[in-house]
């Protein structure tokens, strides 16, 4: 897989992550935690008005991508944001949005459906 296609795996899988209004409440919440401070599921679910097993699976995808790590303490375990991978989600969600770099797209050998003057462009 090249690069390009590599990042473009990894940005979908963020914006899918962070796709649910939950999860994205969620992301928001553990932004203000630190490892010391860090909040269980319980907590976790009392703060979001959503039941523990809906945290437990929102927290499940989120681990998924890298960005929230848990620490076990005694019986529970707390969650926190992962700071290296938030910033790495960062970069991946800004390479989206810069536009000063354009892609330079080659034709391809086909002609575009239905239109015979114009070549087809490949990302």
């Amino acid at each position: 897989m090249n690069v390009i296609q590599q990042d473009i795996e990894q940005q979908a899988a963020v914006f899918s992550a962070l796709a649910d209004p939950t999860r994205l409440k969620l992301v928001k919440l553990l932004c203000h935690q630190r490892a010391p401070d860090a909040l269980c599921v319980n907590a976790l679910a009392m703060i979001l008005g959503v039941s523990q097993s809906a945290v437990s699976q929102h927290l499940r995808v989120l681990k998924t991508i890298g960005l929230v790590k848990g620490e076990r303490r005694g019986y529970h375990i707390h969650y926190f944001v992962n700071r290296e991978a938030m910033q790495h989600c960062r970069e991946l969600i800004l390479a989206i949005l810069d536009t000063g770099g354009l892609i330079q797209e080659e034709a391809c050998e086909k002609p575009c459906p239905g239109r015979s003057d114009t070549v087809c462009r490949d990302i």
